[in-house]
């Protein structure tokens, strides 16, 4: 294989925290990578120093020459004026300094060096540029194309970047957090897309599926030090036991010969010759073995969760609608006791709504809805995650308790309960201002649990959460003694955690699906198959893609143009599902609802306008 990037000896610390220490690894071409880390331990920061965004203290950093390296950042930032298809072309790629070359040609009296632009512009395919922007964003249910980057959402933003660097088709691909904000069929559609891609790839993710299916190596960063693993993530998980199994064996035996070295030490005069001094040094690095952090996997952390009765909570024929857009319609539920329910849907169908029912922050149209007197909610939100910067991170979780009971009858105090959660006593005692994304994300969680609730309300509680620390999660929620509904697109995270599925499809239709999601996965591919030999659909005629003559060429604008109506036109029957996706999106007010609702009567005329725009510029074409 092809190199494609070496670091050699790399370290990185902030003041007194090192991130990676003398760390060095490889990648080549066709390698599929995935990074796994605690949050906290410098995987984003990693990947902006090889993306060239940060520096670094030591070490070296060696691309292929020539390389084209592409990367999606956690929180990418664009021109807030700029239109989604106008950020496609933001950044200053070969392929669109290209395209703004051509154009410079067509308008420029003469067209010097227009056969040499058209050889260019087809060995680098540029006429297709803007149709697989236009692909991939669709893929990514961005379908809006004209509008203004500071009017997305920070979900629609990362889908934006996320297409931004695919279209550019790099050599090496870095991605930070890809499967964030991205739903099933999303995430679904970008596995396919990089498991049949040849581009090298470097990636975090915390999707453990995603991990699985697209990436053949795990690189680990632990302790400050890089560990490789060749195989997917089924295969980490088996090798990084062995690796812990060994380490702790190491500093067991260490921690023998320790203590009888210490008693030495403490024996010895300070006046020692020769083999003394060797007695000395070897004790010392006998010291870092027996003091290495050793791991226990076999920890569970059995909350005793307050008493909670038969009656939960019962919904009778709930409604609930935002203008024309029906949320829910005529629900009624009943939830049973220890049951451990998860909500799936796509974006916009009411699955936050429903939460925000529940939790009483929103109100039904009409219908009652009864929760029993002993029900006590944590509720995890997207919204929830604010903090007193100057406050130590000890001192947060003290504010709620001082300890928690476990089911039991031992009790752990608050530093105790923060250790099973990741936080160490060192970062105890920091303050949350330092502390990373992640961590908060970790830190917000501990002040959720440690309230002692008996109904847990999870709303994306997987987001920038390291998979580290959802494994801590799932074995909590595994043994939780209470209710837990959990609204997630990581498909793993369900699997583990969820008895059955609230499955909402738009539109006010709600099924209960008696399975895990990987069930309900499955069991929606073998519908599809069967509708599919049910229904015969027609074939569609291909669109046939119409060169430029030599007596009329067209400019790229134009031919833009032209090949966007192709795509319209086709899509425009469309456009209903995409309004009531934007209706269903809870971002809009009122009058943007009404306002909204009236575009569709307008569809046909607009279809009349572009066919007609579209047999104009045929007629260029020849």
């Amino acid at each position: 294989m092809v190199p494609y990037l070496q670091v050699e000896n790399l370290t990185k610390s902030f003041g007194d925290l090192v991130l990676f220490h003398d760390i060095s690894f490889g990648i080549a071409e066709g390698q599929h990578i995935g990074l796994i880390a605690r949050n906290g331990s410098g995987k984003t920061t990693l990947l902006n120093i090889l993306a060239g965004k940060e520096g670094y203290d030591d070490g070296k950093i060696t691309f292929r020459r020539d390389l084209r390296v592409g990367y999606l950042e956690q929180s990418p930032q664009y021109p807030g004026e700029l239109t989604v298809l106008e950020a496609c072309f933001y950044h200053g790629t070969p392929v669109v300094q290209l395209i703004k070359e051509y154009e410079r040609c067509m308008e420029t009296e003469g067209n010097p060096g227009l056969d040499e632009l058209l050889a260019r512009m087809e060995q680098e395919k540029a006429w297709d540029y803007e149709r697989r922007a236009k692909q991939i964003l669709s893929q990514l249910k961005i379908r809006d194309f004209s509008q203004r980057i500071r009017h997305l959402s920070g979900g629609q933003l990362k889908r934006v970047a996320l297409a931004n660097v695919l279209i550019t088709e790099p050599d090496l691909l870095i991605l930070d957090e890809p499967t964030n904000h991205l739903d099933s069929d999303m995430t679904e559609w970008l596995e396919e897309y990089l498991d049949k891609s040849r581009l090298s790839l470097l990636m975090v993710t915390h999707d453990r599926y995603f991990l699985d299916r697209v990436c053949s190596e795990i690189m680990e960063i632990d302790n400050r030090q890089v560990y490789s693993y060749k195989g997917n993530y089924s295969y980490y998980l088996e090798k990084r036991q062995e690796r812990i199994d060994a380490g702790n064996a190491e500093a067991a035996r260490a921690n023998n010969l320790y203590r009888t070295e210490l008693e030495w030490m403490r024996r010895m005069p300070q006046a020692r010759g020769h083999k003394a001094r060797y007695r000395e040094a070897a004790f010392y690095e006998l010291e870092k073995v027996a003091k290495r952090r050793v791991y226990d996997s076999r920890v569970e952390l059995d909350v005793k969760a307050s008493y909670i009765g038969s009656k939960i909570f019962e919904a009778e024929h709930l409604f609930k609608s935002f203008g024309g857009l029906k949320i829910l319609d005529d629900f009624s539920y009943i939830f049973s006791r220890y049951e451990k329910m998860g909500i799936v849907g796509d974006n916009g169908t009411g699955k936050s709504t429903f939460i925000k029912i529940l939790m009483g922050l929103e109100k039904p149209d009409s219908g009652r809805l009864d929760i029993g007197e002993t029900v006590r909610f944590g509720y995890y939100s997207q919204e929830g995650l604010r903090f007193d910067e100057q406050m130590k991170v000890i001192d947060v979780i003290t504010d709620i308790a001082e300890v928690i009971e476990l089911d039991d009858g031992r009790r752990l105090t608050a530093s105790q309960f923060l250790q099973h959660f990741l936080f160490p006593p060192e970062v105890q005692y920091s303050y949350v201002y330092k502390l990373s994304g992640g961590e908060r994300r970790r830190l917000y969680l501990c002040t959720v649990l440690m309230r002692n609730p008996n109904f847990l309300v999870l709303d994306e509680p997987t987001n920038d959460l390291d998979i580290v620390t959802l494994q801590v999660l799932e074995e909590y929620l595994q043994h939780f003694k209470g209710c837990v509904i959990v609204v997630s697109h990581d498909r793993y995270f369900m699997d583990k955690v969820v008895d059955h599925l609230l499955v909402f499809r738009g539109g006010g239709d709600i099924r209960d699906f008696p399975g895990n999601y990987s069930d309900y996965r499955e069991w929606k591919r073998a519908k599809a198959e069967r509708d599919k030999k049910t229904v015969a659909k027609p074939k569609e005629e291909p669109a046939k893609r119409v060169r430029p003559v030599e007596k009329r060429r067209m400019s790229f604008k134009e031919r833009q143009e032209f090949e966007r109506l192709e795509v319209e036109i086709a899509s425009l029957e469309e456009e209903k599902k995409m309004i009531e996706a934007a209706l269903c999106s809870g971002a809009l007010g009122v009058d943007e609802l009404v306002e909204k609702s009236k575009r569709l009567p307008a569809l046909n005329d607009e279809l009349d306008e572009k066919s007609m725009r579209w047999l104009e510029l045929s007629e260029i074409e020849g």
